[in-house]
């Protein structure tokens, strides 16, 4: 894994990640590209390597750990699909076509075990000297000063301190001792209902492409059914099953092979592995204490239909590794940036727990009147196209938008149009991330974003304004990169286009004067300050 170009050394104490998942991972791996050194803390003794877990992996992730090194070999190595097919009964309602609004190198979903998953991301690891791990280290205290942080672990060998300029903890759901210790609340609601999980290696002709969801079909019938497909001839079933049910009694009485093989009929298959899951949707009321960050499921956890539980998390890692990086160096308002973490984030927890709890309440509705609202809407559906947009089966995982960031410069020609039908991307705006398309001399246009602050000059405006920061940065003319890039983004003549680290757009603006204030407005400065050389100054 390149660092990103340029990078002065850093010499200031490491960071430390708690949880050694794939969000810890990520989060360890963005930080080392900035040149940042980072100690991962983990409280198990070793990796657990069973079960599929999380499997889908959206196509903004797979960039995301592409910039680190991997993203290729875990497309290469999943099942692709780009369709979503629900079903009520025997007949298809809906077949969601995920479009690509540019020209990404990887696909809308790829499906992949996250222990494999988490065995490339180890490799990139071990192959990046700033990244120690240490299994056995469980995080039990934080002490927070005006400088740095300190951690104190548990070990087989008695307690150990750590010190460290800032902390990410990513150590999954159980995380109550941490989330407690730092004051933060993990309010939501759980689901009585529960969801046998199988993963089943078959052959089965023509499943291998898509993703299906099935409302009340014979081999399951008042509730759900869902479907993916998984390498290796392998596919991941999920029943929505009633709060009293026993898998062991199930085992041993023969009914799973029976259940098995309604949806799969008279063929060899093998159960991998097998697990009963009870869903919670719940979100923390801080994600930033401090030095301390809060990511993924230690932060928020999420019904898994529409994918949204690891694919948002590594979307957490990512923005807080720039802005860590950012206040670490020097190069941002500290106290600002990694506010604006929180409230990205936080934003974007509390709309993904709005889709996943809107999904939960048609699944398994909460009330005598929602069950009959959703046989309503799910009889209409078959002949009434209006009844078929009611049908919830999950909304897929997307990037979430920053319009209302205290990084984002609006534009009110740009208005933000709220959230798009399922499928769709929003048009490239203030707040969205960036289409990708490949561009001149090879890479990706999100290749350049990752690298620092990226200025985009359309057709007509000048590529020679200062935009000189401690940071680094970029400016390029759109057509220059690519001939395509200005429809791609539908800019217009003279426009100016700021582009984050995480590929968002953090302003479109028509002149010189406004850009330098949506620089200081990115990097956490309220007002705009520059010394005589039109520099923006380091504010660590």
């Amino acid at each position: 894994m390149n660092t990103v170009p340029g990078l002065s050394p850093y010499s200031g104490p490491p960071v430390a990640v708690v949880g050694n998942g794939p969000v810890g991972q990520t989060a360890a791996l963005l930080l080392a590209r900035w040149g940042i050194p980072t100690i991962v803390l983990d409280a198990r003794p070793a990796r657990d390597t069973v079960g599929s877990k999380a499997i889908c992996q959206q196509r903004d992730v797979l960039d995301v750990w592409e910039s680190v090194g991997a993203g290729r070999q875990i497309a290469e190595e999943g099942v692709t699909w780009s369709r979503a097919r629900t079903y009520y009964r025997e007949q298809e309602l809906t077949c969601i076509e995920l479009v690509d609004a540019g020209s990404s190198p990887f696909p809308p979903f790829v499906n992949i075990s996250q222990s494999r998953t988490e065995q490339i991301l180890d490799e990139r690891i071990a192959a990046t000297p700033l990244v120690s791990t240490l299994w056995s280290h469980e995080v039990v205290v934080f002490e927070q000063f005006a400088d740095g942080i300190a951690l104190t672990c548990r070990t087989p060998r008695g307690e150990k301190t750590f010190s460290a300029a800032y902390a990410v903890v990513c150590s999954g759901g159980r995380a109550e001792g941490l989330r407690r210790s730092l004051g933060v609340t993990f309010d939501g609601r759980s689901f009585d209902d529960r969801f046998l999980i199988c993963d089943i290696r078959a052959s089965l002709a023509g499943w291998a492409s898509e993703r299906r969801f099935y409302f009340d079909p014979e081999w399951n019938p008042g509730r759900q059914v869902l479907i993916h497909p998984c390498p290796d001839s392998t596919y991941r079933i999920d029943w929505q099953v009633p709060p009293d049910y026993d898998l062991d009694a199930e085992v041993a009485s023969g009914a799973l092979d029976e259940r098995v093989r309604a949806i799969l009929g008279d063929v060899r298959y093998e159960i991998e592995w097998k697990s009963v899951y009870r869903f919670h949707t719940r979100c923390v009321d801080r994600l930033r204490v401090g030095r301390v960050l809060l990511a993924g499921d230690a932060a928020h956890l999420y019904a898994p239909f529409g994918a949204r539980g690891l694919n948002s998390g590594v979307a957490d890692a990512e923005n807080a590794a720039w802005k860590v990086a950012f206040a670490g160096r020097g190069w941002a308002a500290p106290e600002e940036l990694l506010e604006s973490y929180h409230h990205e984030r936080h934003a974007a927890a509390r709309e993904n727990v709005e889709v996943t709890t809107a999904t939960m309440d048609f699944l398994v509705p909460q009330s005598a009147a929602a069950a009959a609202h959703r046989r309503d809407v799910l009889a209409r559906a078959r002949t009434d196209a209006a009844a078929r947009e009611l049908v919830d089966s999950g909304r897929l995982s997307e990037p979430f938008w920053y319009t209302d960031s205290p990084l984002t410069t609006p534009n009110p020609t740009r208005p933000f149009a709220g959230r798009p039908p399922r499928g769709a991307a929003p048009p490239p705006g203030p707040g969205v991330i960036v289409p990708d398309l490949p561009v001149a001399g090879g890479g990706s246009l999100r290749g350049l974003c990752r690298d620092g602050l990226l200025v985009l000059a359309a057709p007509g405006a000048s590529v020679h304004v200062p935009v000189r920061t401690p940071a680094p940065v970029r400016v390029a003319a759109m057509t220059s990169l690519s001939a395509r890039l200005p429809g791609v983004l539908g800019a217009r003549a003279g426009e100016l286009w700021l582009i984050r680290p995480d590929a968002h757009v953090a302003a479109v603006v028509a002149d010189e004067a406004r850009l330098r204030d949506a620089l200081c407005r990115v990097v956490g400065l309220v007002e705009r300050r520059e010394d005589e050389d039109g520099l923006l100054p380091a504010v660590g």
